[in-house]
């Protein structure tokens, strides 16, 4: 590593990059010192989320010494070259299975069922008519005739909605008649897969009892379905056995996960990615449904592709045609969104800072009401002056009051099923969300606070703890993410988690070596939850994880109501401003 990179303070090199050169210089030394600096920038940039080093982005003598690299040469070189990306093998190599599995997946022959119009028809009876077409009915129409399909769009566009009416669709194919497709539904998440259980579950309780026959609505997370108990590089990737597999929050999936996603599902079964693709990206390196779903909003459909949904669907979608690529045939953006309306405050509150419209979120903040115990406007904020504002204790004893009393309720008593459900249910009403974890508007500090105004104790196990799960515990059956209650069960003090059938599954507090307080957590981890009062609170200064899809993920997790905690406005501003863009091919596709 040359003394320059050493001492290049705007690298921020953690000691993975350091040693990934140093690596690379005991088994094949390179006399040019931009060689280490060029490795060193693919590691940190993996380490950032990226699934690769754009070189574009570099001085033109950085750029230029690619090429010469000894760490790209041969088959298992450690490096791979791609153009302007220079990538580690383990990225390079899942970018390009997931590339030749969507390729094969789209030239798939698929059966389009029989009666598909008159079926389309059936399924979405026509309302009032509008000039606006109706979105959720393309995408059922393309995903019946392909065996690869995105379907994108914000919160309430009715992605779930969708599925039902695309499975109802799919199971009514008098050829499938006599054999059932076998569907299997998917998220990331432990919470994510619930969520999607308990919407399709509900929305097929609104069809007539015939089409209401063998649609699964039970899912499962995407470590259970591909069998992942390790990690993924040592685990076996296992075939499906299924006709139809559908996964939900695809946003959240990083790139090795949707390799082995792709690679588990045969190319005979349909796969259906939903997901917001202006939500954050995964956590793990990639940004994949975000880099596939580049240019959703502009359709770029092609004649072939206009005049077969004109004739299936009776939909005009000629003010989106255009040349785009065979997958882009193949994605739908859901645009009507029916539960933030137009004139909606959170609706408006987050398509001004998706579309980074700083003057728009700025008139908006002025706008908002400042928040009270009596306020009911559904976007309200709150500018404290230091940690410990007294409206933010009253803010959280508010948030929680039916909460607090259901645990009056059950303090003296065994909790039964059904009343740790209704408890559980009760607290996810609201929630505090947080951009970052440290410092005095993090999670750790706000936990601790929250849980003292509350007159709760700040650590150690009592009656209504409200825990997160951190990490798979596959023999308890629980996933990281996965919330639970700490309550009064028959056999002493227990945790509540639901099950995912309607009942609790109820563990020792002793066996639970992976948990936190979920007083508050980050934005990152309430994706694929939902709550009807959401406080989003930022840090008092500018960090690197406060970005636009940031503040867009946190307002859209609230259903009725959001409460800004923001203690300096001009952090605000400044999230606007920041995008995350990261680096990777899949935007070729």
């Amino acid at each position: 590593m040359s003394a320059s990179l050493a001492e290049n303070d705007t690298l921020a090199l953690t000691g993975l990059d350091r040693a990934l050169v140093a690596f690379l210089q005991a088994v094949q030394p390179s006399l040019e010192p931009l060689h280490g600096e060029l490795a060193a920038r693919v590691s940190q940039q993996f380490g950032l989320g990226h699934a690769c080093l754009d070189l574009s982005t570099l001085a033109p003598e950085l750029r230029q010494s690619a090429a010469s690299l000894p760490w790209i040469k041969g088959p298992n070189s450690p490096l791979v070259l791609d153009g302007a990306r220079l990538y580690l093998r383990r990225n390079w190599s899942a970018e390009q299975s997931i590339r030749a599995s969507i390729a094969a997946r789209l030239a798939q022959p698929c059966p389009v069922p029989e009666n598909l119009s008159a079926t389309l028809s059936q399924l979405f009876e026509e309302g009032t008519q509008t000039a606006a077409p109706d979105w959720q009915k393309v995408a059922c129409a393309l995903a019946a005739r392909k065996r690869f399909t995105l379907i994108t769009g914000g919160p309430g566009t009715g992605k779930t909605t969708t599925v039902v009416r695309l499975l109802t669709l799919l199971q009514a194919d008098p050829a499938r008649q006599h054999s059932p497709l076998r569907i299997a539904l998917a998220a990331p998440t432990g919470k994510a897969a619930a969520r999607l259980g308990e919407s399709i579950a509900s929305a097929v309780q609104k069809l007539p009892e015939p089409l209401r026959q063998h649609i699964p609505t039970q899912a499962v997370t995407l470590h259970k379905l591909l069998q992942v108990r390790s990690n993924l590089a040592q685990d076996a990737v296992p075939e499906l056995a299924v006709d139809l597999v559908v996964v939900d929050e695809a946003s959240m999936i990083d790139l090795d996960m949707m390799a082995r996603l792709l690679a588990a599902v045969p190319l005979s079964a349909s796969l259906i990615l939903l997901g917001d693709k202006d939500q954050l990206a995964s956590v793990e390196a990639g940004a994949v449904m975000g880099q596939l779903c580049a240019g959703a909003d502009l359709g770029r459909y092609t004649p072939d592709t206009l005049a077969w949904l004109a004739q299936t669907t009776g939909a005009d979608l000629s003010a989106w045609a255009g040349d785009g690529s065979s997958l882009a045939q193949q994605t739908v953006m859901l645009r009507l969104s029916h539960r933030f309306a137009d004139d909606s405050g959170i609706g408006q509150w987050a398509r001004a800072v998706n579309a980074g419209d700083s003057a728009g979120v700025a008139r908006l903040w002025r706008q908002a009401p400042d928040w009270r115990r009596d306020a009911s406007a559904s976007v309200t904020r709150l500018q404290p002056g230091q940690a410990h504002d007294p409206r933010l204790k009253a803010l959280v004893q508010q948030g929680w009051q039916a909460w607090l009393q259901q645990l009056e309720n059950v303090k003296s008593s065994a909790c039964s099923d059904a009343q740790a459900l209704a408890a559980l249910k009760a607290f996810a009403n609201f929630q505090v969300l947080c951009a970052v974890r440290d410092g005095p508007w993090g999670v750790d500090s706000l936990n601790q606070r929250i849980a003292s105004s509350m007159g709760l104790p700040a650590e150690g196990w009592y009656t209504g703890r409200p825990v997160m799960v951190t990490r798979n515990d596959y023999n308890l059956k629980l996933m990281n993410g996965d919330v639970g209650l700490c309550l009064n069960h028959t056999r002493g003090l227990r945790v509540a988690f639901p099950d995912g059938q309607g009942g609790m599954r109820w563990v020792l507090p002793a066996r639970l070596d992976a948990v936190e307080p979920v007083f508050a957590m980050t934005v990152h981890k309430s994706q694929g939850s939902e709550f009807d009062h959401v406080a989003l609170v930022l840090p008092d200064r500018p960090v690197a994880v406060l970005t636009r899809e940031l503040l867009y993920t946190g307002m859209t997790r609230a259903k009725e109501q959001l409460t800004l905690v923001v203690p300096q406005a001009q952090v605000l501003w400044h999230a606007v401003a920041a995008q995350v863009l990261r680096s990777g091919g899949l935007t070729d596709l």
